[in-house]
């Protein structure tokens, strides 16, 4: 298998004890390197530069699984669910290294540490309370109430701030947090703002001129969530009007695919903003407990077929194989008919299906066969040619 982007080494370690020979690399590959290596890896697993696109997940036979070793899951395409290739996350390993930074920024903005270091860079003294508050009593309102900005919430309110929020599902409030109607309340509601969403269609842009307008005056805003959520431009004229008193970004709608590449966005050498390199969950607590979560669900996957907490597929989960047994692990078209033909070819050889489990989807099934054991390969040539088939292998 093939990781990417400097997965934590303790992902290597655990997929060599099951017995995958482990390529680690530490850059995002080109798409023909990419191409390359997928034509013989049976997982790949990246972080979040690297896309992996419908014409490479087409165009693998090996490819069995990918592992996103990350939060998001964006960066590969939809088609792998049809393709009978599960993918893998880590949505909740990196939360508490996300709330901390953003907590830490809002404190940063709150205080002008940022301008004050700045200036002392240069040598210049200025030992002034102007644009410096604390954070107790005023009230930050979140956009997107998930494991992070609940999480975060919660960091908030220990030091005595105000929370209101806005998800598009209904959540449950932590603490004394309330949740508000729409996210133009939270606007209008919140000195800090801070966005805990995905990046899909209808959240891209979604913090544009018309919504910096409605933030109060003076207000600041921090983004550690997707790169495309902000109008960047449009922030960019808010600052420098003064509408939006400060802003903390970590995430860009184009980032360099290696460190030391260059970097441009429209918000560089604006003294109220704070710009970090998309780490919000960089710290080696996060990294490590990202690797050993989507390590861990490769290697069940591969060994065991399991796919409880996979993304993109129909969720099968079932204990390790038992001694003497054979399990099939066969992906279909979701259509009547393609279980009873596979007991028949099962029956027709004289084997024996001990357990079975099967999930499906709108448009694909996933059903796991513990079997005896036998030796005719014939058996699964037949399976495999079933035309409602799109993969299928045993586990191990």
């Amino acid at each position: 298998m093939a990781l990417f982007e400097a997965v934590h080494p303790v992902a290597a370690s655990i997929l060599q004890e099951h017995g995958f020979r482990v390529d680690s690399l530490k850059h995002s590959p080109s798409a023909q390197e990419l191409a390359e290596l997928a034509k013989t890896s049976t997982l790949i697993g990246v972080r979040s530069k690297t896309k992996i696109s419908a014409q490479l997940l087409s165009g693998s036979t090996a490819l069995a699984a990918v592992g996103c070793f990350c939060i998001g899951t964006d960066q590969v395409d939809a088609s792998a669910a049809a393709l009978g290739i599960p993918i893998f996350n880590a949505p909740f390993s990196n939360t508490r290294s996300v709330a901390e930074m953003t907590l830490a920024e809002i404190i940063c903005l709150s205080r002008a540490l940022f301008q004050k270091s700045s200036q002392l860079h240069v040598g210049r003294w200025d030992k002034s309370s102007k644009n410096s508050r604390e954070v107790r009593g005023r009230t930050l309102g979140i956009i997107g109430y998930g494991h992070i900005g609940s999480q975060l919430s919660v960091l908030a309110e220990s030091l005595g701030m105000r929370v209101v929020f806005f998800d598009t599902a209904r959540k449950l409030a932590l603490g004394n947090a309330h949740s508000l109607a729409n996210m133009d309340a939270v606007l209008a509601a919140s000195d800090f703002v801070s966005l805990h969403v995905p990046d899909m269609a209808s959240t891209r842009n979604l913090i544009g001129a018309a919504q910096l307008q409605n933030m109060k005056l003076g207000a600041m805003l921090v983004n550690n969530s997707r790169g495309k959520v902000v109008d960047l431009v449009a922030l960019a004229s808010a600052l420098k009007s003064g509408h939006v008193g400060g802003a903390a970004v970590d995430v860009f709608p184009e980032e360099p695919a290696e460190n030391g590449d260059g970097f441009s966005t429209p918000l560089a050498g604006l003294s109220n903003v704070i710009l970090t390199p998309h780490i919000g969950g960089s710290t080696e607590e996060a990294q490590e407990a990202i690797a050993i979560d989507v390590a861990e669900k490769l290697a069940r996957f591969w060994t065991q077929g399991c796919t409880a907490t996979s993304v993109n597929f129909p969720a099968v989960d079932l204990p390790n194989v038992r001694s003497g047994q054979v399990r099939i692990l066969h992906v279909h078209q979701n259509v009547p008919g393609v279980l009873s033909k596979m007991h028949t070819l099962l029956a027709n050889a004289g084997v024996n299906i001990n357990a079975e489990h099967l999930q499906s989807d709108q448009n694909t099934s996933y059903v796991i066969l513990d079997v005896d054991a036998f030796q005719d390969a014939n058996i699964m040539n037949a399976l495999r040619t079933l035309p409602e088939t799109i993969r299928m292998r045993v586990a191990g």
